[in-house]
């Protein structure tokens, strides 16, 4: 939960009257792009008012009657989704930073290099989208602003979206520890277990992480993994 003093207004007007939350702006931002946040999170304090800074309660006869419901966290989470979130010029600056490190992680997780068969490191997509002039609009998600981004990323910078099928051989003394790792970087496509406890599996990945999964599953297993991209 966001301290009161960080807090900033998040407020919805409804059949003349005003309803307003103190919230985290980020949280609130993410709720609004439609992330997986928790609203609970998001509020600085659980109650809706007519007036947040003078700290004026909205009386809850009136919530129920416009919102059909009382509950805090469901009301103030449509306030927060349809209504205005008040941000400083700082804070939207931090936003829109925070959010192009999201885009650059996907870019680069996701993407390769078509010339070369590797990911672009992210330096090389972060230059890419200044000398492009990318704008990046803190108030949408990095997912849907992402083809958008390509687009304009193209001229200047190869990429190409591919997945790669990878067959995984885990041996029994390693399975409980690396089926996590291997549903975190991937969709499994088959899966069978051996006769020796061994779990034999078919992942597809994006081609940007391949590197870096393998590197994962090597560690876990101590080299005893067994790997081959389809």
């Amino acid at each position: 939960m966001v301290k009161l003093e960080d807090a900033v207004i998040a407020r919805l007007s409804r059949h003349g009257t005003t309803f307003e939350v103190l919230v985290d702006p980020e949280l609130a931002m993410g709720i609004k792009s439609g992330e997986s946040v928790d609203v609970r999170n998001a509020l600085a304090i659980d109650k809706i008012f007519k007036d947040a800074r003078k700290g004026d309660a909205m009386s809850e006869e009136l919530i129920k009657k416009v919102f059909g419901s009382s509950d805090v966290f469901k009301v103030a989470e449509e306030i927060i989704r349809k209504g205005e979130v008040q941000v400083t010029t700082e804070q939207r600056r931090k936003m829109r930073e925070q959010r192009l490190r999201q885009i650059i992680s996907l870019i680069a997780r996701r993407a390769i290099n078509p010339q070369t068969g590797m990911p672009h490191p992210p330096a090389r997509i972060e230059a890419a989208i200044a000398e492009a002039r990318v704008h990046v609009d803190e108030f949408k998600g990095a997912e849907a602003q992402l083809p958008k981004i390509i687009k304009e990323l193209l001229p200047i910078l190869p990429i190409k979206f591919e997945n790669r099928r990878v067959e995984v051989k885990i041996p029994a003394a390693h399975v409980g520890r690396s089926q996590r790792v291997v549903r975190e970087f991937g969709t499994i496509k088959d899966e069978k277990w051996l006769g020796d406890g061994s779990w034999m599996v078919v992942v597809e990945i994006p081609a940007g992480v391949q590197s870096e999964f393998f590197d994962r599953l090597n560690n876990l297993t101590k080299g005893e993994v067994e790997t081959k991209v389809l």
